[in-house]
């Protein structure tokens, strides 16, 4: 049974996530910097780790293992897990795969590279209604690939 790891200290789906877990019977492992309200659903369990730079990217990846599922929008983490077998979206519902993790992290490299020279600056939109349903649609899918055993 696969376990869905969320990256959870900027994620704006918790709910969302529970409520696929429960429905799937899937355990879920909550990783964040900080605490925050413990869930009291039997399937969740909060990890919280240190405050420096990557430790939840780091615990979770140490743990996640080939068919588990992952919400993060970090895409560093994001390629690691995709190494290792693991699904992974980010909480708008973009997926991370074996075909498209290379185009994503040089993408997010070159981004990186564009705002620390000045060249650009960056811009996130509000998390709208249709982020929400576009994220439930990818974790549904993943979560059907996961648990039927699909790479």
């Amino acid at each position: 049974m696969p376990t869905i790891f969320v990256d959870a200290d900027a994620c704006p789906v918790k709910p969302e996530i529970l409520r696929v877990a429960e429905r799937h019977g899937l355990p879920v492992v909550i990783v964040s910097n900080s605490g925050m309200r413990p869930s009291r659903n039997p399937l969740v369990r909060h990890v919280v780790v240190s405050a420096s730079f990557d430790a939840a990217d780091d615990w979770i990846a140490e743990q996640a293992v080939a068919g588990d599922i992952a919400v993060t929008a970090d895409v560093p983490l994001a390629k690691r897990l995709v190494e290792k077998g693991v699904h992974v979206t980010s909480h708008s519902g973009r997926l991370f795969t074996a075909e498209t993790i290379g185009l994503q992290s040089a993408m997010r490299n070159l981004g990186q590279e564009l705002r620390e020279a000045g060249t650009v600056s960056t811009y996130n939109a509000p998390f709208s209604q249709r982020d929400r349903s576009t994220f439930l649609q990818a974790l549904e899918q993943l979560v059907r690939r996961a648990v039927k055993g699909e790479g």
